[in-house]
């Protein structure tokens, strides 16, 4: 029986050392969790025997317990790297109508091609579905797929611009205004409009003042009258089908004409739609002061991309665009269990439920029995490599040790052959 005793020892020493290797192995695992052997004595009894006469029968693996201390917390450039300060675990889902559901603490995410928030597997991260303030609307979980654009295109139809123009200004001294001739006008300034299909345009206002009017005695006077054309792109918009608009001024400053939004005769911008457009100028002045723009706006829409995603410490994740939309997309489930030692290890920084670890019970960032969701952070292993090299020492002089009983119980068993011989 003493082999039998050794070689149980020998056995749990070396599930030990197995054990204490895997915990090494994954010492840079993004939220591995470290295990611990457990072992229990074999007594062989009975009722008739005296308890004081009762020798074991060696040693047996009783468990290999999962421990899920907190690994520490490395600071990340990316949003989607999540980690949970405190129990719980992200739920992840494969691809497919019947998807397996598995529970992680890895929380390196990413998009993928089809815009969807996965892990490295390419397995989904569940969340709750939201409403625009990023409150829970259900508890039915759901990938979440980052929209590509937001909002609906709306093309420009009116302006509104208000300037102030130079009364010291002279007329040009190139009479034939030309866009492309900057001597040929007094100021310009742009501003963006958007087509039918939400794409931006520029608007280019120019001004030119008009010519002095001659008097009889030879001197001239400085009228207070402007001409204004417009362009969007390198077409010219015309009311009426004139070009120039006429801007005037009193003697103090105020303009007189036009009296209304001037309406832009139908047109067409490059790789749009035809529209219209109307350009209002009212609060614009002539002072002595330099051109400058008081105010501009403008009723059209553009369609917003993707700019970037943000998850916040409710585990709200939501989308920004180049519009300035801002969407609310779903909130991180989190998963905790009655007894986590009782998941199963399925590889790839995954487990599942069993009997022993019991249902999950689902929640979010910091309710009550849940971790706390961290933004651009991970999770790294839970493996002390000194305790671990330590053990490992350790498990190794017990193998030895059980060895060395084995050859001793071997020599007695040589001795006591050459007795009978």
């Amino acid at each position: 029986m003493t082999f039998y005793t050794s070689l149980s020892g020998l056995q749990a020493a070396q599930t030990d050392m197995s054990v204490i290797s895997h915990n090494i192995a994954n010492v840079a695992t993004n939220g591995f969790k470290k295990s611990q052997a457990t072992f229990a004595d074999v007594i062989a009894s009975n009722v008739a025997l005296d308890p004081r006469h009762m020798i074991g029968s060696g040693v047996v693996v009783q468990a290999n317990r999962q421990q899920f201390g907190e690994g520490s917390l490395t600071a990340t450039s990316s949003a989607l790297d999540l980690a949970i300060s405190g129990d719980s675990f992200f739920t992840v889902k494969s691809a497919g109508a019947g998807g397996n559901v598995n529970y992680t603490r890895n929380g390196a995410f990413q998009v993928d091609n089809s815009r969807t928030i996965v892990d490295s597997s390419g397995n989904a991260l569940q969340a709750f579905p939201v409403d625009a303030s990023g409150g829970a609307t259900g508890t039915t979980l759901t990938s979440v797929q980052l929209p590509e654009t937001s909002g609906t295109p709306v093309a420009t139809k009116a302006v509104t611009l208000a300037t102030n123009l130079s009364a010291a200004a002279k007329a040009p001294a190139t009479t034939a205004f030309s866009r492309l001739d900057a001597s040929s006008y007094n100021s310009a300034t742009a501003t963006t409009i958007y087509d039918s299909a939400g794409n931006a345009k520029t608007m280019t206002s120019y001004f030119v003042r008009d010519p002095a009017t001659a008097n009889a005695d030879g001197t001239a006077t400085q009228v207070n009258a402007w001409t204004m054309y417009n362009y969007v792109g390198d077409t010219a918009l015309t009311a009426g089908g004139s070009a120039g608009v006429p801007v005037i001024f009193d003697a103090a400053g105020k303009m007189a004409t036009p009296a209304a939004a001037v309406a832009y005769d139908a047109f067409t911008p490059l790789g749009g739609t035809a529209q219209t457009l109307s350009l209002n100028l009212a609060g614009t002045t002539q002072t002595a002061s330099a051109f400058s723009v008081a105010s501009r706006s403008q009723d059209g829409a553009s369609v917003g991309k993707l700019q970037s995603v943000a998850v916040d410490d409710a585990g709200v994740i939501s989308a920004s665009f180049s519009n300035g939309d801002t969407l609310a997309l779903g909130k991180v489930a989190l998963a905790n269990f009655t007894d986590p030692t009782g998941l199963r290890q399925q590889g790839d920084n995954y487990w599942t439920a069993t009997g022993i670890s019991g249902a999950p019970t689902m929640g979010g960032s910091g309710d009550s029995g849940f971790g706390q969701l961290k933004s651009s952070m991970l999770e790294g292993s839970n493996v002390d490599i000194t305790a671990e090299l330590v053990a490992l020492i350790s498990a190794q002089r017990n193998f030895q040790a059980n060895s060395k009983a084995l050859d001793t119980q071997n020599k007695i068993t040589d001795t006591i052959y050459n007795i009978q011989s």
